[in-house]
């Protein structure tokens, strides 16, 4: 199984509001962020800092509304077609938000591992427009990685998948359970990109025809 992780814990200054509750096309960045990584992941760990209460309380709130619109019908459908018996939303709080994105990636991670997953997708809030078939295809990529390894190999080999357009790397990351361990427990890495190069022993590279891998959106108006 894979477990995805959504960071959206910084304090959205430039913003204005809490971005992870900003819209787009009709939904929130998070709902965006959390629907994609349903597409391969069973659990999905979204990290919270900033505004924590507020921020839990309007996704909580959105997901409601979806629900019982019935919005949600397909995602379900897809999710049950990749093992998952449900489509679950997990809220972790990391408390030292501020020191930056690695530290919600920790926090995130290690909530993540819990459910001994085979990959573990990490992907930042901002990035509302990363389609959910460039997940997909992530997810199976990843998995026919893992598998070429061998059982034992899959478990304990530090792999990292990055999903590239026009040769720029992009979100989400793909981190095999061995190398999310090492990513974790890094305590002297200076960011999530530092963490994976420190630790990973091999680094592959998804091409991708999918723009929103890059589109990082900090301010209302790009």
């Amino acid at each position: 199984m894979n477990v995805g992780v959504l960071l959206a814990a910084g304090a959205s200054t430039r913003m204005g509001s809490p971005k992870a509750l900003t819209t787009w096309k009709g939904q929130s960045f998070m709902v965006h962020g959390v629907r994609a990584l349903w597409t391969v992941c069973d659990v999905v760990v979204v990290v919270l800092g900033a505004k924590a209460a507020v921020v839990r309380k309007g996704a909580e709130e959105e997901f409601g509304r979806l629900v019982e619109a019935g919005a949600l019908s397909g995602d379900l459908h897809a999710a049950q077609k990749h093992g998952a018996r449900s489509l679950e939303v997990r809220f972790e709080t990391n408390r030292g938000w501020a020191g930056g994105m690695l530290s919600s990636a920790r926090v995130g991670i290690g909530a993540a591992l819990k459910a001994r997953p085979a990959s573990v997708l990490v992907l930042p809030v901002d990035h509302p427009e990363v389609r959910g078939e460039t997940v997909t295809q992530l997810g199976a990529l990843m998995q026919q990685a893992l598998g070429s390894f061998g059982a034992q190999g899959a478990k304990k080999f530090p792999y990292a998948l990055i999903p590239r357009f026009r040769g720029r790397r992009g979100h989400p990351l793909a981190l095999s359970a061995a190398l999310a361990r090492a990513v974790a427990k890094d305590a002297d890495a200076t960011d999530l990109g530092d963490a994976v190069r420190r630790n990973a022993r091999l680094v592959g590279y998804m091409d991708v025809r999918d723009p929103g891998v890059l589109v990082n959106r900090n301010t209302p108006k790009r």
